[in-house]
């Protein structure tokens, strides 16, 4: 899939970012915090759509890749184009863990795991709902990710 909006995508500065988000948004995505499980409505969330970088709208998952999971935060099974995710060796706090975070944002998004069972392909990409807006299927075209319907055809 191609993003022909994808020059759209730029980093704000930290002033902007700062006033845009909630203080849990900028933790989660500016510091490598992460949010409460099961406390953003996203871990849970079935409606159709994709999920975005909150800091720079990059489309990173859609609903299509998103799967129930008893962790307590929103789990995506793939990411929507492999480009847009950059992935980093994670060892804090005695665990050997592979960060996830967006490309163009450098937002933390949370991190992957392989051998999932719940995962239908055995990957579980853990994301914190706080480093995510959602964009729903019928409000696509109107925000700019028209390029993206034809996930759901």
């Amino acid at each position: 899939m191609t993003d022909s909006n994808q020059d759209n995508y730029q980093k704000p500065s930290d002033e902007a970012i700062k006033a845009a988000l909630t203080p849990m948004q900028y933790y989660v995505t500016q510091e490598a915090g992460t949010e409460q499980p099961f406390t953003h409505e996203y871990w849970n969330q079935t409606d159709e759509g994709i999920y975005v970088d909150i800091v720079t709208g990059e489309p990173l998952f859609s609903s299509l890749d998103k799967y129930h999971s008893s962790c307590g935060w929103p789990s995506f099974s793939d990411s929507i184009m492999d480009e847009r995710i950059v992935e980093i060796e994670d060892n804090s706090f005695g665990m050997k863990r592979t960060e996830v975070r967006s490309r163009l944002g450098d937002s933390h998004l949370g991190h992957v795991f392989q051998n999932d069972p719940e995962s239908p392909n055995g990957t579980r990409y853990c994301i914190n709902g706080a480093s995510l807006r959602f964009v729903p299927k019928d409000q696509l075209e109107q925000e700019g990710y028209g390029d993206y319907l034809k996930l759901f055809d």
